[in-house]
């Protein structure tokens, strides 16, 4: 009994691990995406470059520069 407690315990701790590890990619991922965006932003502002161009250079879908460049109009 008291080893398969231990056991438990310790797939509980190593579960506790992988979702922690989970959730620090995705926070990354988040911060890396919105790193793009805002650079992006910057580029639409500051010139006069084409949204496929931009989306070229911060790896962002077209549709995505499209967006934030109506975002910016309003």
């Amino acid at each position: 009994m008291a080893e398969n407690i231990k056991n438990w315990a310790q797939q509980e701790r190593q579960a506790g691990r992988q979702e922690g590890r989970q959730e620090g990619l995705q926070e990354a991922e988040h911060r890396a995406l919105e790193s793009k965006r805002n650079a992006a932003r910057k580029l639409i502002a500051l010139t006069e470059m084409s949204d496929q161009l931009i989306a070229d250079i911060e790896e962002l879908p077209v549709e995505e520069i499209e967006k934030l460049r109506a975002e910016i109009k309003h």
